[in-house]
């Protein structure tokens, strides 16, 4: 009797609930389509149960689909803590670490850190992505996240604060001796402003008030960029104000090319977490890099 793959069965089903379509489960498997389509097609004869119900335009979970989603994905936690406790012994990291960063500040202080991480320890490989959206890293197969900014929902998730990110407001002197420098708040309204773009709106700034409270406040956004990189680029390129943080512009302040505008509204931070699945927090490979995280942080290798 020939052997029937339950367990890639499942995982193919798991895949294709998870992303809404073969296509999309094959990619992320690494399979082809028909080869998805296939195995789900085998479990749906081995269970004597419809999962889903198929359109041409769309997939969806049949009820019965529904419940055994449901349970899958709980045998799958188990079985990922069962690894996690079995592989706790374990000193070097290994394997394959999924981990989704913010842009600028992925590329510039955190994935020199794990590339260094990686030629310590050859047998762990990365799969890095970029991006400054809410993930859902169980949804999604990402085994560590690095995000800026408070936490709205970790239910589910580990976090550990890194550092916090210092906020100026800065622009380019060609700027400033185009159009004057502003000596308080109100007089933002009258400038050019390069604002951070974030979920289809712009990000407000961060001001100190007198009293060292600090105030949310949304300047004009004559630019919107989705990118450290792309903001402080346009704000070197004379684009106008902007607030970015310190690690991003330090040695543009220094050489001059940028120049602080409203230092005493200055002080606005932003903490710095890493978050993960409660259920993958004994894995060595996560517990490593989280630690490297926080010892670079404690180095200030991250400001």
């Amino acid at each position: 009797m020939r052997k029937i793959d339950h367990l890639g069965g499942i995982t193919a089903f798991v895949a294709t609930a998870q992303q809404g379509s073969f296509t999309a489960a094959a990619e992320k498997l690494g399979l082809t389509k028909s080869a998805v389509g296939k195995s789900v097609g085998r479990l749906e004869e081995r269970l004597g149960l419809t999962l889903f119900q198929r359109s041409t335009r769309r997939l969806s979970l049949t009820p019965d689909g529904e419940q055994f989603l449901t349970s899958c994905q709980s045998a799958i936690e188990i079985l990922e803590q069962a690894e996690a406790e079995l592989t706790s012994h374990i000193c070097q990291p290994s394997g394959r670490l999924r981990v989704d960063l913010p842009a600028a500040f992925g590329r510039q202080r955190i994935l020199p850190i794990l590339l260094a991480i990686t030629r310590r320890y050859p047998d762990l490989a990365l799969t890095v992505t970029f991006s400054e959206r809410f993930v859902d890293l169980i949804e999604e197969g990402i085994d560590l996240v690095i995000r800026i900014g408070e936490l709205a929902d970790s239910s589910g998730l580990v976090a550990r604060r890194l550092t916090t990110q210092k906020l100026v407001i800065c622009a380019s002197p060609d700027y400033l001796l185009s159009h004057g420098e502003p000596v308080n708040p109100e007089e933002i309204g009258q400038h050019q402003c390069v604002v951070g773009f974030r979920r289809n709106q712009p990000i407000s700034w961060l001001l100190k008030e007198h009293e060292g409270h600090i105030s949310r406040f949304t300047p004009p956004p004559t630019h919107e960029l989705g990118d450290g990189d792309a903001m402080l680029a346009v704000t070197l390129a004379g684009g106008g104000l902007s607030q970015l943080p310190l690690w991003l512009v330090s040695k543009y302040l220094e050489s001059g090319e940028l120049r602080e505008v409203l230092s005493g509204h200055s002080g606005g931070e932003m903490p710095i977490s890493a978050l993960w699945p409660k259920s993958r927090q004994l894995l060595p490979k996560i517990r490593y890099v989280v630690d490297s995280l926080v010892k670079a942080a404690d180095d200030g290798l991250l400001d």
